[in-house]
This record gives structure tokens, sequence and C-alpha cells, in this order.
């Protein structure tokens, strides 16, 4: 029997009988398609779709979980089945729909996250893309977790009146603020507007935490995430520490000294005068020269009493970094205006205890299991 003429039988019966019928029924046309999906014609399609949306309000939401997690990744899924499974009062039936189907538009988006449940609204935040029509409406009805889940989607585009209504509710929630200061897109005087409103231990979090790195594309395309890099090899920077510390008795490392060793791509040196001159060890500076901490970098810099210039040197010349984005400069320049030199230094010291406290916890877990 070919997948047509069954087709055709089993919606041949599609509305007869009461609740056994239509869960039979539903069972053996989902299976049809799920089957043959990729062999199907539109109009077979179509009539699947007049079938399976019918019968979602009369099929136990057990069946339609299963229905919703097998559609929610195929192209070809029946447009009102979807939609219908989208709006489904039960977020584990809407939930995969919401989350993962390319077949609901843009309006169907929005239609739910005026009229849906806030779990609608964290599925629908979940979303690979989000354009910024779609998150102004999810912002503007959703709750605080809407936002937060928002803003860890690295896929959420944010208007700029968007941006600046989660800055602003960042002032109240610092799991929030720490993930807007890890966005790669937070536009520079946003970012400065954050740093400003935040508590010290939130801004110190998220200025010296690993972040994403941002890779340059083709003009007019936004910035993606690069991988990550990989680890460096271990130096010892004993020598560079004494060349910079002899240097300073000497009353010889100044700004321009650094600027000239990250000309040079020195960098034992840059990193040896950066600890010297924030008062923090070197072990605690040397991450900042990863891709991934650039902003902790800039804090450093800052710290150390750098002008920009050498600090957009030893940016711009760190080793197997790639190109530092028009974006991320921006946010730099904000974080290096933004912070005054004693709020730099303290910022400094506290995420040097934090890197050196995780450096340590592994040395400690060890030790521990050697006692039992």
């Amino acid at each position: 029997m070919t997948a047509a003429t069954s087709l055709r039988e089993e919606l041949n019966g599609a509305e007869k009988g009461g609740p056994e019928h239509d869960a039979q029924v539903f069972g053996e046309v989902t299976d049809l398609f799920l089957s043959n999906f990729d062999r199907l014609s539109e109009s077979q399609i179509a009539a699947v779709d007049a079938v399976l949306a019918q019968l979602i309000a009369r099929v136990a939401a057990a069946s339609l979980i299963e229905l919703s997690e097998e559609l929610a990744t195929i192209e070809q899924a029946p447009r009102q089945t979807v939609r219908n499974l989208a709006f489904h009062d039960d977020v584990q039936v809407a939930g995969p729909i919401l989350r993962h189907s390319v077949c609901l538009s843009d309006q169907d988006l929005l239609e739910i996250a005026r009229s849906r449940s806030q779990q609608h609204l964290l599925a629908i935040s979940d979303r690979k893309a989000l354009n910024e029509a779609l998150t102004d409406a999810l912002m503007r009805f959703g709750d605080v977790n809407v936002s937060n889940a928002l803003a860890r989607n690295a896929g959420a585009r944010f208007s700029e009146c968007g941006y600046a209504t989660l800055v602003g509710r960042a002032e109240r929630d610092e799991a929030l603020a720490e993930k807007l200061g890890l966005r790669l897109d937070i536009p520079g005087n946003l970012l400065r507007e954050l740093i400003g409103k935040v508590a010290d231990v939130v801004r110190a979090r998220f200025l010296t935490a690993s972040r994403p790195v941002a890779r340059k594309k083709a003009p007019g395309a936004a910035a993606t995430a690069a991988p990550p890099a990989t680890s460096r090899k271990a130096i010892d920077y004993t020598k560079a520490y004494n060349e910079v510390v002899a240097l300073n008795r000497a009353g010889k490392l100044n700004d321009s000294t650094v600027n000239r060793f990250a000309v040079r791509g020195e960098y034992d040196l840059v990193v040896a005068a950066l600890a010297l001159k924030a008062d923090v060890k070197v072990e605690a500076i040397e991450p900042f020269l990863e891709p991934e901490r650039v902003y902790g970098l800039i804090v450093a810099c800052k710290a150390a009493r750098l002008s920009w210039s050498t600090t957009t040197m030893i940016v711009r010349m760190r080793p197997d970094c790639p190109p530092a984005t028009d974006r991320e400069l921006e946010q730099c320049v904000a974080i290096y205006e933004s912070l005054l030199l004693s709020v730099a230094q303290w910022t400094i010291r506290f995420g040097s205890d934090r890197i050196l406290g995780k450096k340590s916890e592994p040395v400690a877990a060890v030790a521990v299991a050697g006692r039992k």
C-alpha cells in the first residue's frame, strides 16, 4: 500500500467515532506523517494538517507532547497543526514548538507573547534567533525570568529601547546585570550606564569574568562568538618580573615603556609590568591576555595607570587573539572611561582573588582526597 492510499484511508475516518477513535486516528495519522513526511506532496501534508489540527483539542496532552517534540524540528511540518500546538495552554505541549520550530511566523510568536503564560514567553525566549520586535514584546509582557532568559540568549537582538529597559531592570537584579555585562552586542553607552548602576561586586564579577570572543564578519553582519582559544604554553615570568622591578626602581617603568613592550610583542614583560603596577600577582594578570577576558585586561591597564593609547596597543597586539571588533573596542573604551582609578584597582584585586582561588581549588581537592 502506498503512503498516499494509506493516508486517504486514515483521513476518511477522522471525523467519526468518539475519544478512543480520535486517539486511534491521531496516532495513525501522526505515525504515517512522521514516517513519510519527506516524501509527501504539499496536498497530502495539507490533508494531514486538516485532520491533526482538529484533533489537537480532543486528544490527551501526553500524545500532543510527543507530537510537538517530533514536529518542532521538521521544516515540512503541517502549519496549522504546529500553530495550534504553539497556542496550547499546556506549556509542555507548546514548549518544543515555541523553542525550535521554524514553521511559526513572527506574528504568531508576537500574538503568543501578548496572550499566553510566562512559561510560554520563557520558551520563546530560548529560540535560536529573536528579532528586535519579538524581544521588545517579550520584555513588555514578560517577568524577570524572561528578561534573564533573553539576556543570556546570544541569538536575541535588542533595540536601543529594549537594551535600555534591560539595563534599567539590571539595577535591581544582579543576575541580569552580570548576563548583560557579558553580552557581545551591548552598546558602549549602555555598558557605561550599566557599570554606573550596579554594585561594586556585581561590576567586578562581569568585568573580570570569561566572556564570549567576538569574531569579525563582513561589513553589515553581526559579530559572532569564536571557538574557545587553545590553552597557552606555561611561561616562567621570573626574569621578566625582575626586569620590570629594576626598571621601576630606576624610574623607567612608565607608560611609553609598557607601550614599547606591547609593540615588540614582549608580553611576558607586559604581564609583569601590569602585575607590578596594579599590585597583584603575575598569575592573576596572565589570564587577562586570553581572548575571553579582554574586559579584565582593560581594568588591569586602568589599575596600572596606563593611558588609553597604551591600553589600546596592549589589546590590539595580544598574541594568539582575533582582532578586536569595532563593538568590542567601543565596549573597552566605555569600561576604561567609566572606572575611577581606585575602583579599577579594587576590581582587579577582586578578580585576582577569584582567579587565584579557582586555580587553587583542584589542588585543595587533591589534598582532601589524599587524606581520606
